[in-house]
């Protein structure tokens, strides 16, 4: 290289080393061609940089809980986060790492942040967003977060109010298990491991339930089958949190899954213990926001007393005794603003909580009296309304106390489904419950955003409680939303939203298997300072809002006559023992039957709605290619429907829903479709039709998706019809019966039969023939009960009538002569326009009525011909009434046609007898007959 860089530029020779062919791995110029250098080569060059190996020191535990291998791992991956653990069961893989800021902590509360991350990487797939990546935190996302953040909360310890973030980032799933528990379990590991103080670890666990036996972490397969889904947390001796979504399990039951989830979950808390020791870094010394014992024994002093007269006087509401305690804090501030104290004026509203907070709790205990003095066990008053804006698909108001509710049902197509795009879990989700908190309800101003974990985890528990009464999918396969909105609170408003919505969904017509309603239980509890343990302990129901923020948990529980749908457990200590737990059961059961009793005499059956007003849908079954028809070029045309009408219209497989706004507006869409696409033809079937031309016989009008129909001249009017015109005129629209249709699909069609006859008060036609195919459905029937009309709808022709009614060869199956068939318009003209002439006839031909065991194949033109030579008369059968004329039986298979003769007789009946003889054939080699007048 150097003796190529002399002979071509001398400027070569002093270029640094770095920038030589050598140095950027290029070998030297062989045989015309140039590459890189191997790596042998560049170890020999003394003067090329060597780059060293990086070992990472990584710390593992393996350990096994039902038959599940699990593994922590630490220091291969987020080395610089304060802690980081990597939990795997089989190839689901879920990342936790924790931070703690810095400075010092100037707030009144634990800025505890939790960030829950679902990336379409996990499962090998691209993201169908525009930008092709993932955007704002989804709903299952907040709901994970808030299962980490509720159990390791309580375990801060008191005054610390550090800010601190927990991010769990799921980095591959095999969609096998659900990678919340996992998240949750490696964050418990991951603070164990920071330097933040944390009085952990604990141990999440998820439990399922199939034909009676519970399962230790059951599969995503396995709780699709499961009536149970509880995801237990607990440290070693006490219970921390609880979620329980099941289908009605009995609270014997719920409570022996308990005590085995306790043990289970236990064991994932000695691994966690053992990396620590292995990897685990000095808890640090962060300074603690604790209250000085003297400016609670001042506080103490100047409001104790006056605290203690507002909890006692039970005529105080929320707001009056918020405005009293308010003043109260007032009086105590201008003291303190007397004696220049700056530190109690900084810490006077967590001190006066304080002392609230040792008032209610000791009068609890002692006396047994509740703030509004009620009972332990008694429930607020109840007030409940179903239908009270009746314009809407359901409705309901439910007040239970201060706290009210007002719960909406809107029911739509099952394309109206919400779409998922969770790593685990079904892809869509057709009932949905969505819980609004606005800042009025509670008198405050505030700012309406976007998602809200409060309000997502608050509508998340009242929509799976209300799920397990919902009738299947097979049944009723329209979309359901709720929208609760809480107009007053005062207590536990998601469990108001589940008394309300089980309500709205019954005046909404759809058939629950019964009533869901909730109660909120509450526990005050006395701690021995020395030991920790519990001394004493009362269990409250149906706790106000206060009695929530003053105590010690808020047990929500909702279900059932029968059993129990959906608990969630949040707690303020740092535990609660599972007895305790398991005694609140029963209170809340009989609080949760008092509410059944009173939403029953509201209203306890599914209501029947009769109302044109009311909304319409409609469920109705195409083939795919009529659908493909309706939707139009790139869904133009089903747009169009939906603009001028309003209605919604939802397609899938084979399946057509509208949604309408109510009856007209259902009406106006069925009649749409039906023109587009049409409907099967059944006799007796009542059409919308528009008149397309008028002939000297009857018209002919089009209907049905474009189908056409001859309203004979005959079929006008019960009494006698000189001209068509006169009755009808090209582009009128009309309502007709089907009363007849031949194999080729040709339709006769009736004015007459929908008009009442003279002298009668009802169509008695009508009746008849509606009568015969029409079914009285319910308001929400499901998918496949209705056709477009309201009629019975048959999917396809093949599948309700034999096969051989609707093919030609096989009208008569004894014979070989060919059947005469009703032409459509434009071939009667041309028949009519055609010369009545005789046919060929040389062949020889069996006379009517000669023996049929002959087998040699019988045909038109032999018989035909013997008819125009004899001029025989015979007796022949109307067998159809067309156009011009009718189609007559002659006998032996053979047909013949007669022409409606210019003011001569053309009220004829099917199976009238005639006597006919042969005076010519038409074009087509028909018998054409004429009547004899045999007198």
């Amino acid at each position: 290289m150097a003796s190529m860089a002399n002979r071509a530029n001398p400027l070569f020779n002093n270029l640094p080393h770095f920038l030589t062919w050598r140095a950027l791995g290029f070998r030297t110029f062989c045989s015309g061609r140039m590459g890189f250098s191997s790596q042998s080569q560049r170890q020999l060059d003394p003067e090329s940089p060597v780059a060293g190996t990086k070992v990472l020191e990584t710390f593992k535990e393996e350990f096994e809980i039902g038959d599940r291998l699990i593994t922590l791992e630490s220091g291969k991956i987020a080395r610089f986060a304060n802690g980081a653990v990597v939990l795997g069961m089989e190839e689901t893989k879920v990342l936790s790492t924790v931070a703690a800021a810095k400075g010092d902590a100037v707030r009144d509360f634990l800025p505890l942040t939790v960030d829950y991350q679902e990336k379409q990487f996990a499962q090998g797939v691209i993201p169908n967003t525009f930008m092709r990546r993932e955007g704002a935190p989804k709903e299952r996302e907040l709901l994970c977060g808030r299962i980490i953040d509720r159990p390791i909360r309580p375990l801060f310890p008191a005054g610390f109010y550090h800010e601190v973030q927990v991010t769990a980032s799921v980095l591959s799933s095999d969609g096998k298990q659900d990678p919340d528990v996992l998240a949750a379990n490696a964050t418990s590991a991951a603070l164990m491991l920071s330097d933040i103080p944390w009085a952990g670890p604990i141990g999440v666990i998820r439990i399922g339930r199939i034909s009676g036996q519970f399962i230790v972490n059951p599969t995503m397969d396995e709780l699709s089958l499961s009536d149970l889904n509880l995801v237990y947390a607990c440290t070693r001796d006490k219970t921390i949190m609880i979620d329980v979504q099941a289908l009605e399990i009995s609270e014997k039951d719920l409570e022996a899954g308990l005590r085995l989830a306790h043990p289970e979950a236990v064991k994932y808390i000695e691994p966690q213990i053992k990396l620590a020791a292995k990897a685990g870094k000095h808890k640090k010394e962060y300074k603690l926001s604790m209250m000085p014992d003297r400016t609670l024994e001042k506080v103490g002093k100047l409001a104790e007393a006056p605290i203690e007269a507002v909890f006692t006087d039970p005529t105080y509401g929320k707001f009056e005794r918020g405005e009293a305690l308010e003043n109260i804090t007032q009086d105590v501030k201008k003291v303190l603003e007397e004696e220049c104290d700056e530190e109690s004026l900084r810490l006077l509203p967590k001190a006066v909580d304080t002392v609230r907070k040792k008032v209610v709790r000791r009068r609890i205990i002692a006396e047994g009296f509740r703030l509004d003095g009620r009972r332990l066990d008694e429930v607020r008053p109840l007030y409940c309304e179903a239908g009270n804006l009746p314009m809407l698909h359901g409705s309901s108001l439910f007040n239970r106390g201060d706290t009210q509710v007002l719960c909406t049902v809107t029911l739509g197509a099952p394309g109206d489904a919400q779409r998922l795009e969770s790593i685990v879990g079904p892809p869509t989700k057709r009932f949905m419950l969505h819980y609004s908190f606005p800042p009025f309800c509670i008198n405050e101003v505030g700012k309406r955003g976007g998602l809200n974990r409060r309000e997502v985890g608050h509508g998340t528990l009242a929509e799976k409680a209300l799920l397990a009464v919902l009738p299947p999918e097979d049944d009723f396969p329209y979309t359901v939303r709720i929208n609760s909105e809480v107009m007053a609170s005062d207590g536990s408003t998601s469990m108001a939203t589940v008394c309300g919505g089980s309500m709205a969904l019954m005046d909404a017509g759809i058939p629950l298997r019964e009533h869901v309603a909730g109660v909120s239980v509450g526990l005050v509890s006395e701690v021995d300072q020395s030991t920790g343990s519990i001394k004493d302990y009362r269990i409250l129901t149906d706790i106000l809002g206060l009695e929530d923020h003053l105590g010690d948990m808020d047990f929500k529980i909702a279900g059932t006559q029968r059993g129990i749908t959906a608990i969630q457990l949040d707690i303020k200590p740092a535990g609660i023992p599972l007895d305790i737990i398991c005694e609140s059961l029963e209170p809340a059961r009989k609080g949760r039957i008092q509410i059944l009793d009173h939403m029953e005499r509201e209203i306890s059956v599914p209501r029947t709605q009769d109302d044109r007003n009311s909304p319409r849908l409609a469920t109705l079954k195409y083939s795919n290619d009529a659908l493909r028809r309706l939707l139009g070029p790139l869904g133009a045309l089903k747009r169009k429907i939906e603009d001028e009408t309003g209605a919604r219209i939802s397609v899938s497989d084979g399946t057509l829903t509208i949604v309408a706004k109510n009856q007209s507006v259902m009406e106006k869409v069925l009649e749409k479709v039906d023109f587009i696409l049409g409907r099967e033809i059944e006799i007796g079937g009542i059409y919308k039709g528009r008149v397309s031309s008028i002939k000297e016989y009857g018209a002919f009008v089009e209907f049905n998706g474009g189908q056409q129909g001859l309203l004979h001249i005959s079929e006008l009017s019960h009494e006698p019809v000189s001209r068509v015109s006169d009755v009808v005129s090209i582009g009128q629209q009309l309502s007709l019966i089907c009363i007849g249709q031949d194999v080729r699909g040709n339709v006769k069609l009736s004015l007459k039969a929908t008009l009442p006859r003279p002298g009668s008060e009802t169509n008695n036609v009508v009746e008849e023939s509606v009568s015969s195919t029409k079914e009285a459905p319910s308001v929400w029937a499901a998918a496949g009960d209705l056709s477009s009309n309201g009629q019975q709808n048959q999917s396809s022709i093949s599948e309700k009538l034999p096969a051989s009614k609707y093919e030609a060869g096989d009208i008569n199956a004894s014979t070989s002569s060919p059947p005469i068939l009703i032409r459509s318009a434009a071939e009667c003209d041309d028949e009519e326009k055609s010369a009545g002439l005789v046919q060929n006839s040389k062949a020889t031909s069996r006379p009517v009525g000669a023996s049929e065991t002959d087998n040699k194949p019988k045909t038109f033109h032999q018989d035909s011909s013997v008819l125009a030579k004899s001029g025989t008369k015979v007796t022949a059968k109307v067998y159809q009434i067309r156009t011009g004329g009718l189609v007559l039986d002659l006998g032996g298979g053979i047909r013949g046609m007669y022409r409606f003769e210019t003011n001569g007789k053309n009220d004829f009946e099917v199976d009238d007898e005639l006597r006919v003889v042969c005076v010519s054939f038409s074009s087509k080699g028909i018998p054409v007959m004429s009547l004899v007048d045999d007198e």
